[in-house]
């Protein structure tokens, strides 16, 4: 782990303790970017599907990319708090990991802004595997998403921060 120790503070409150979108105004303007991964488990035959392109709903993985990008770029309208960006840069990357019957997902997101691009990341991961649960589960129901969560970010004033491996 790099970079400054997050503010134990809880920024989207108030001294009240209402709600509020949090004011960046005064921030600085800087290149941010932000990973996220996680992955879904299924059955082997299920990843076999995927694999050979064989799914009836047609290219799961190619879907399943467009679906996080659309996502990423609809954070703010889903996460009520959450600043809408300009995101310069969204990138998905699937793996398929043969040996555990899973699909990792990393997302790369980018912009350069007042604010950090770490919820367009999450959510984007988000989608993209409950899009390969939807358009699967008509063969195995029984997939299980998990291990959601920030790699790295990069830019603004807490500068960089990598996950501990």
């Amino acid at each position: 782990m790099s970079g400054n120790p997050p503010d134990s503070t809880l920024t989207h409150f108030d001294a009240q303790g209402q709600a509020h979108m949090v004011d960046v105004g005064e921030k600085n303007e800087t290149r941010r970017i932000a990973r996220a991964a996680g992955s879904i488990a299924m059955k082997a035959a299920t990843l076999a599907l995927i694999r050979d392109g064989g799914a009836k709903k047609g290219d799961v993985l190619g879907v399943a990319r467009i679906a996080a990008i659309q996502a990423a770029k609809r954070s703010s309208e889903l996460i009520p708090l959450c600043h809408p960006l300009a995101l310069t840069r969204v990138g998905v990357v699937f793996n398929l990991i043969e040996g555990e019957n899973r699909i990792a997902c990393e997302v790369t997101a980018e912009t350069v802004g007042r604010t950090g691009v770490e919820m367009e990341a999450l959510t984007a991961v988000s989608v993209g595997l409950l899009t390969i649960y939807d358009m699967c589960k008509a063969v195995d129901r029984g997939m299980v998403i998990g291990g959601i969560g920030l790699v790295e970010k990069q830019g603004g004033k807490s500068g960089h921060w990598r996950a501990p491996e």
